[in-house]
């Protein structure tokens, strides 16, 4: 039976409220620092607080936390919300974090489950979709890739896969690397002699492909083998994925014997090959198992505050790899509390394993488990292991968990006193959080993209950077028109996500019909090579970002005050740079300077780079507003730091605009017409040979094309012609 209680909002309420250990929040600590907020605030919060408790019910659920402006602060789960919720109407809040967020509680949301283990993943499902600023999350949880087996087609293809599961067939994973899965898909190819190509390459074949010559595929497109032959084939492939690897080895083994014995030696080689490449599969890892044959490794580190998570991925006692999460999480959490929601939230877009080894024993291991089992629809296990293979497989987790942490922290104290150099020697209050870098890429004005990647304490975010496909209205090779363009999208968008109109001209208020969204995520193909560290005296040492002594040398800024570091503890990054930086000389600087102040940007600082004389990667020129153009000493580190800004977004630019070549390239312009597939496509190609004879053909020779009918011709002939 609920109860409301009419208690004065914010009174410490009786214990009989509440029912379960784990509702109670622990008195405060003494002297808690409240950061902005008052007194009067933290009684703000609690009254509003209490006064949604009164109303709730002794049920499961996931309750919300808003601020004034509607941003979610907190999504958490309780076995019964009256009384987890009354405990923060209590005004005990344990730790500096939660009493923040009290205070900062302007509003609340619920939403009642049947049991505690639906409220649970309702929980991670909101934590991933809405980002609180308050919860553990997940920065660096991208999708994992998978080998997928499609199950749609007589001939089953074998590929690489990432994102959601729409298509019909096997999916095998996760593994840490794309590098992992094509080495595996390469050996997986020797072995059982299947196809990769898409389905309408492998309609469209009239001879076999070169890999069915160098003996990576049996060539079923072709009938070099029949579709029952090669059932069999994936069905092996499938058993050896799914953990049944001795069975098929024997399999293989036994074919083998067999043909030696008939003398048939040449195919008693293809099976010794085979076996060699699925042996090659089992021992090119570095950690294999022998009594854990599927399960998931977590091991957590804490070191000044921060938390790295490392995964290890074991299928069919193998090593797949391995991964290492930073969590954003509060100082005050444990790390058990913060493992306990890594788990949680890792498993919400992919299937758990059989078996779960943690690092720390978790106080709600039996909920977490029922929630995965009711995900997965199959039992899976968590534990600690004290002892044995298990043991030692988390040990070697612990192991490389802190050692990434430790790398983490060295490259973000060094990041740090690259942007305190950065931001003195172009003046700035304080250090930049966030910095933004642009560059254009295009042949002649052809697939002219722009590129943004954004670098901060971490180094280069790459889940920040965008491109953005130049709209037809630009003309082609105007460089400062791609510029305006690039800067006028961002900065509309970001001045509409802040409530800020932006104040633009005639001119800059036309609407312009851009390819797609226009706001693509952006991460540099996975082809395009990572760039390096610069090789500068061996690098560079945070020792070397110091502030400017000044002299002869020393840019216009270098009398100004030393910079301050932002060592705030806000760990969410932000998405309003704090510098910006183009790639280009005076024109470039006029441009972007122009559109940002016509979107009502203006406290955001603006640097060009021209290249030096000669384009010596020594002399660039910088460009600011209020400033003359000046030079950085040969010698700064800030100057080093911002060629490698630039160099990314070079490198990102490029990378963009080949794949977007690469994609128009392969695109045939008989694909834009309706009603020609594969068949069509293929006897118009045989009879004409080439797209560009098509194009020029007359309707009435399209009409004689064996295979094409009146109306098929019809509408090729318009598609050329009617333009």
């Amino acid at each position: 039976m609920n109860r409301e209680r009419q208690e004065p909002a914010g009174q410490e309420l009786p214990d009989d409220d509440f029912k379960d250990e784990e509702d109670i929040l622990p008195a405060p600590e003494a002297g808690l620092d409240l950061g902005e907020a008052a007194p009067g605030a933290l009684k703000a919060g609690i009254d509003v607080i209490a006064d949604f408790a009164r109303h709730l019910p002794n049920k499961p659920g996931v309750y919300r936390m808003f601020d004034r402006a509607g941003e979610v602060l907190y999504v958490g789960k309780a076995k019964s919300l009256k009384n987890r919720v009354t405990a923060y109407a209590r005004g005990m809040a344990h730790t500096n974090a939660v009493a923040r967020m009290i205070a900062e509680t302007a509003n609340m949301e619920f939403v009642t489950t049947g049991t505690e283990t639906e409220a649970l993943l309702l929980e991670s499902n909101l934590i991933k979709q809405l980002r609180p600023r308050y919860n553990v999350l997940l920065r660096d949880d991208k999708s994992f890739p998978y080998i997928f087996l499609s199950g749609d087609h007589p001939a089953p293809q074998i590929a690489k896969h990432r994102g959601s599961r729409q298509r019909k067939g096997d999916y095998f994973g996760p593994f840490a690397s794309v590098w992992a899965v094509e080495r595996t898909i390469d050996a997986l190819q020797k072995a059982f002699l299947l196809r990769s190509c898409s389905d309408s390459y492998y309609e469209n074949r009239t001879r076999p492909c070169l890999l069915f010559q160098i003996k990576r595929c049996s060539g079923p497109c072709t009938g070099e083998i029949s579709h029952t032959d090669y059932q069999g084939l994936a069905d092996q492939a499938r058993a050896f994925l799914s953990g049944r690897s001795s069975a098929v080895k024997q399999l293989l083994s036994e074919r083998m014997q067999a043909a030696a014995e008939e003398l048939e030696f040449e195919k008693a080689a293809r099976y010794r090959d085979r076996l060699a490449a699925l042996s090659a599969v089992q021992a090119g890892q570095d950690i294999n198992t022998q009594g854990v044959e599927e399960a998931d490794v977590f091991a957590i580190d804490e070191q000044a505050g921060q938390f790295c998570v490392e995964i290890f991925f074991f299928r069919n006692k193998q090593n797949w790899g391995n991964r290492a999460l930073f969590p954003r999480a509060d100082k005050s959490l444990t790390p058990a509390e913060v493992l306990a929601s890594v788990v949680t939230q890792f498993y919400d877009d992919k299937p758990p394993p059989k078996l779960v080894l943690l690092s720390h024993e978790l106080a709600e291991a039996d909920l977490i488990a029922e929630a995965l089992c009711a995900r997965a629809g199959r039992k899976v296990e968590l534990a600690t292991p004290k002892r044995g293979e298990r043991r030692d497989l988390v040990a070697h987790a612990q192991k490389n968990a802190h050692e990434a942490l430790a790398r983490k922290l060295a490259d973000s104290a060094g990041q740090q006193s690259l942007l305190n150099a950065l931001g003195q020697a172009f003046g700035l209050e304080r250090a930049p959080r966030r910095v933004e870098v642009y560059d254009n890429s295009h042949i002649m004005g052809t697939n002219a993209v722009g590129g943004m990647v954004v670098a901060g304490r971490d180094g280069f975010m790459k889940s920040h950077y965008r491109t953005f496909n130049i709209s037809a209205d630009t003309i082609a090779g105007d460089d400062f028109g791609m510029m305006r363009e690039v800067l006028k999208r961002r900065f509309t968008r970001l001045a509409k996500e802040s409530g800020v109109a932006p104040n633009l001209s005639e001119e800059a208020r036309e609407p312009s019909p851009l390819v797609g969204e226009g706001w693509e995520g952006g991460i540099a193909p996975a082809s395009i090579p990572e760039p390096s560290s610069p090789n500068v005296e061996g690098g560079i040492p945070p020792s070397l970002a110091l502030p400017h002594k000044g002299g002869e040398d020393a840019p216009l800024s270098a009398v100004s005050k030393p910079i301050e570091s932002d060592d705030t503890d806000d760990s969410a990054f932000p998405s309003r740079p704090d510098l910006v930086i183009v790639d280009g000389g005076k024109g470039q600087f006029e441009a972007a300077r122009k559109i940002m102040a016509e979107c009502g940007v203006t406290d955001i600082a603006l640097v060009a780079i021209a290249k030096g004389e000669d384009r010596n990667a020594m002399r660039e020129t910088f460009f600011m507003v209020g400033k003359e153009p000046f030079k950085l000493p040969p010698r700064d580190p800030a100057l080093f730091f911002i060629q490698r800004l630039r160099d990314e977004a070079h490198r990102f630019a490029i990378g963009t605009h080949r794949a977007k070549r690469k994609r128009d390239i392969k695109t045939n312009p008989l694909d834009e017409i309706p009603g020609i597939g594969p068949s069509r496509k293929r006897a118009l190609l045989l009879h004409f040979g080439t797209v560009k004879a098509i194009q020029r053909a007359k309707l009435d020779d399209l009409m004689k094309t064996p295979g094409v009918n009146a109306a098929t011709a019809k509408a090729v002939h318009a598609h050329f012609h009617e333009h």
